[in-house]
């Protein structure tokens, strides 16, 4: 048996927050893996403001440097609303050895009652429930809690930085906002 961490969201842009959930939830929980997985339509969230092809990009750019971390475009191959049920029926069924831990911040976890076929679901994947300012990890459903450092670094923040010529040093890994320089992203001119 494999077990598999799975970080979902629209990484619009991926940040350091991100990698050291990912890391400590892998570390605590010993998994074999974390993979990533850009949504293509989160149905929770309004559209994302990056299109996928650059999302992605800065994805593998963010987890390159840790061999434990995978990309997965399974959602953005797949146009439409991103929903875990259907990416967790196609990644089990072509996964059958695989054990998969579904990682989710404190917000998330308030949500899941709301989730689409949240029951069946259950069934396919455990879920891992980290901290997040303002949010509690109270839930009907089984939460498997992993502390992690609670480092406030949105990317609507880095977005509202980047828009207004602020500094992001220090919240996104470095080949990242390489990334974002060079292709001009999150300008106030618009983009992609």
């Amino acid at each position: 048996m494999k077990y598999i961490g799975i970080l979902g969201g629209t990484f619009d842009p991926p940040h350091l927050g991100h990698l050291i959930i990912a890391e400590e939830v892998r570390v605590a929980l010993k998994l074999d893996e974390v993979w990533f997985i850009p949504s293509q339509e989160p149905p929770h969230k309004k559209k994302a403001f990056i299109g996928a092809t650059h999302r992605v990009e800065m994805v593998k750019r963010a987890i390159d440097s840790n061999p434990n971390f995978k990309l997965s475009t399974i959602e953005v191959d797949r146009l439409g609303k991103s929903f875990t049920f259907n990416t967790m029926k196609l990644l089990t069924k072509d996964n059958p050895n695989v054990v998969f831990h579904f990682i989710i911040g404190a917000d998330m976890v308030e949500y899941l009652p709301n989730w689409k076929n949240i029951d069946e679901l259950l069934n396919m994947v455990k879920f891992v429930g980290v901290k997040r300012q303002g949010y509690k990890l109270n839930s009907e459903y089984p939460i498997i809690e992993v502390d992690v450092p609670l480092i406030e670094i949105s990317s609507t923040k880095i977005k509202e930085r980047l828009t207004n010529n602020k500094s992001v040093r220090y919240r996104l890994p470095g080949s990242v906002e390489d990334y974002i320089k060079e292709k001009q992203l999150y300008e106030k001119r618009g983009c992609d």
